[in-house]
């Protein structure tokens, strides 16, 4: 489902609220977007934009399963469904993306927000970045770009990961498309880790039609029913990035970086832009919830996996809660060890078993504080692929961060009597049957 259907949809159900007074991209809109409670939000109004900015598009899990047409509680499922089976692309020769084309650059005219006063610059947030790996085919992934110049961005390429791996074997500049405003599947499925040499494009189309349409100066395919794509070319020249507040509301540091020159701008007629407030909760959601198939995977290749959640406190990428039902006594390590390798960034995980609710905070702390022994139960690894967004773990520039990782197997003990670990319920009664006075708050 591309925005604008998206957002038709969601005002029928009472999900969008309008902003008609004007606000700036600089410092303004975030500050609103996060006061607003990051609720799905179109900016009518915005000083150096002809046409709307929205926020919150994928901030919570209802608007996920709103534009892929499942039931929340079947978010995981299609997820899972989409990685293991990716579909064709449909390719289309003319594209809503494509109405409009501006050869003439000057990125000062998109409202690219600057979110804090400490930011290196304005960041496009939102942009889902098209590379072609020479070896392993095309990628798509999120990117965080900074402003430097009318045409120029610094581009925050994670080491290790497709785009940088893209980026080192080109030889050359590398072309690029950076769309903005692409439908909500493709979205999803650009956040998503598949296998190497995987299209996440195509995962776009097993989520939902996705058709594709070929850059005008490039052999890329991008989503056809994108608001706006920038297309360019990342360079071998590095600039500084940073300051940029991440994932965890910390400051990241700043690097050196490569150079995006933006070459083309093509959108749609009155293009809508995105904005993704970093640190919030779509920030969160669009990195964590695609995590959670990857968990499942791998945790079901070892054992009975029947959930996965990712949890706030733990920003919805170091901190994940896994669902098993045990079917032998090694199960709760097994699960450990499996979620580690579903997700190279994890910090901490811990497991139990179905009748903990992952979701819940406390429900998981009950099953830690009942079913756990830390001389039998803990796992704990040393020196361990980490993640950047974790100030805590050791960071050397152009390396992969290193950090301890630390696994619960909070499930009950193989073998003992389950009615010792049940929780017992009180019996219901019908309060109509009783007069209740006073005021019991």
């Amino acid at each position: 489902m591309d925005v604008r259907g998206f957002l038709q949809a969601a005002e029928e159900r009472g999900w969008l609220q309008r902003v008609a007074t004007p606000v700036s991209p600089r410092l303004e809109m975030a500050r609103l977007i996060h006061a607003l409670g990051e609720e799905l939000t179109l900016f009518e109004a915005v000083e150096g934009w002809p046409s709307g900015v929205v926020a919150g598009l994928c901030g919570r899990r209802r608007n996920l399963a709103l534009a892929l047409g499942v039931d929340e509680q079947t978010l995981l499922a299609t997820l899972v469904a989409a990685l293991r089976a990716p579909s064709p692309l449909e390719e289309v020769a003319t594209a809503p993306c494509q109405e409009c084309v501006v050869e003439a650059v000057d990125l000062g005219a998109l409202p690219v927000l600057t979110h804090f006063a400490e930011d290196g610059g304005p960041y496009v947030t939102s942009g889902v970045l098209i590379t072609r790996d020479p070896e392993r085919g095309p990628n798509a992934a999120y990117h965080r770009l900074m402003r430097v110049g009318p045409r120029s961005f610094t581009a925050r390429l994670v080491e290790g990961r497709g785009t940088h791996r893209a980026w080192a074997r080109s030889g050359g500049d590398l072309p690029v498309a950076v769309c903005i405003g692409a439908p909500l599947n493709v979205q999803l499925a650009a956040a998503m880790s598949p296998e190497p040499g995987v299209d996440e494009l195509r995962i776009a189309s097993a989520l939902a039609p996705t058709p594709v349409v070929r850059a005008l100066g490039s052999d890329l395919l991008v989503p056809a029913e994108s608001e706006i794509v920038l297309e360019g070319r990342l360079t071998h020249d590095l600039g500084d990035e940073g300051t940029f507040v991440d994932l965890t509301r910390t400051r990241d540091v700043v690097r050196q970086q490569p150079y995006l020159i933006v070459e083309r701008i093509t959108h749609r007629r009155e293009p809508l832009y995105q904005a993704l407030l970093p640190g919030g909760m779509e920030h969160k959601l669009l990195m964590g919830l695609p995590r959670e198939p990857t968990i499942y995977e791998a945790v079901s290749a070892v054992c009975e996996c029947t959930n996965v959640a990712m949890t706030p406190g733990g920003g919805y990428w170091l901190h994940a809660v896994v669902q098993i039902r045990p079917l032998g006594p090694e199960d709760g390590r097994r699960a450990i060890e499996a979620a580690f390798r579903g997700h190279t960034s994890l910090k901490h995980v811990v497991v139990v078993d179905e009748d903990v609710d992952p979701t819940d905070p406390a429900a998981v702390e009950w099953a830690i504080a009942t079913r756990f022994q830390a001389d039998r139960d803990l796992v704990v690894l040393e020196e361990q692929p980490s993640s950047s967004l974790d100030p805590s773990a050791r960071q050397v520039p152009g390396e992969k961060a290193r950090t301890a990782k630390m696994g619960l197997d909070a499930t009950r003990p193989w073998g003992a009597d389950p009615r010792a670990y049940e929780v017992v319920e009180y019996e219901p009664v019908d309060l109509a049957r009783y007069t209740i006075r006073g005021d019991a708050s």
